[in-house]
């Protein structure tokens, strides 16, 4: 049985009631990672430091209780029977378009009221995304809580540590690491992103670029896991995926149409 095999311990320590955990830790450095390079871009931009550390921080929060809240309704069966974990979060269960959802919602009502830009904003916080969900998952690798199916591939992991969070049936069988595919999916949209951030008439269209190119890696890479099926042989992710195509399509034709036509030379 060829693969890579997992047995790092998820939990880093313990202190009485308190642990902290590689996906804890991880989580906290992706949002730090995101701020900065979120107010990097902005300065670059020509966006307020301040007005950018203050929606960040209110993405942050929004990000966290979307993802969160997500996640329970997710799995609502579960948390009504366990409801002294709903706010264990430390265990993991942050769901990533709770979280984009939920932090776009919060720092977007902070933009309406400083009557700031929506499009500079939208575009100046694209490569935060990116890198706060590539470092993210870092956490996911050790915690064993975003999983793929049984593969025979010679890169599948394989999850030794009896605190991962795998699934039993999953446990020390080789599985598709999912979260380094979205890793290196993401790493080749950050790189186009970044390609295209610098060129005016990309300007207002970098935010459904980067939807659109997100929501295909999540549509496509979801194949490898074996989730609940809920609408026509796609799971829940693919479904919000297929969602992000399509507003990624309707943004991208409502900035079109607003970009003033060239006049025809004779």
């Amino acid at each position: 049985m060829s693969g890579i095999t997992i047995n790092i311990n998820p939990v880093i320590f313990e202190l009485g009631a308190f642990s902290l955990r590689w996906y804890s830790l991880m989580v906290m450095v992706a949002i730090l990672a995101a701020i900065w390079v979120a107010v990097r871009e902005g300065k670059r931009r020509g966006l307020g430091q301040d007005d950018m550390m203050n929606a960040s921080l209110w993405a942050v929060v929004g990000g966290v209780i979307g993802a969160r809240l997500f996640h329970v309704i997710d799995k609502l069966g579960f948390y009504l029977q366990n409801p002294h974990l709903i706010l264990a979060m430390n265990q993991g269960g942050l769901a990533i378009w709770g979280g984009v959802g939920g932090g776009l919602a919060a720092a977007l009502f902070y933009v309406h009221l400083k009557k700031m830009s929506v499009s500079a904003f939208l575009d100046t916080i694209v490569p935060a995304l990116l890198v706060g969900q590539i470092v993210g998952r870092f956490g996911c690798i050790i915690n064993g809580d975003a999983y793929g199916g049984p593969t025979t591939l010679p890169w599948g992991f394989i999850y030794v540590h009896p605190h991962a969070m795998i699934p039993a049936e999953y446990f020390g069988i080789p599985t598709h690491p999912d979260p380094v595919y979205e890793q290196l999916w993401n790493l080749g949209c950050l790189a186009f992103i970044w390609h295209l951030r610098s060129k005016p008439k990309w300007n207002g269209a970098l935010f459904p670029a980067y939807l659109g190119i997100y929501s295909t890696g999540r549509l496509l890479l979801t194949f490898v896991r074996h989730e609940d099926v809920i609408f026509m042989g796609f799971q829940q992710a693919q479904l919000l995926a297929l969602a992000g195509v399509a507003a990624s399509a309707v943004m991208m034709l409502v900035i079109l149409a607003r970009r003033p036509k060239r006049l025809e030379t004779r």
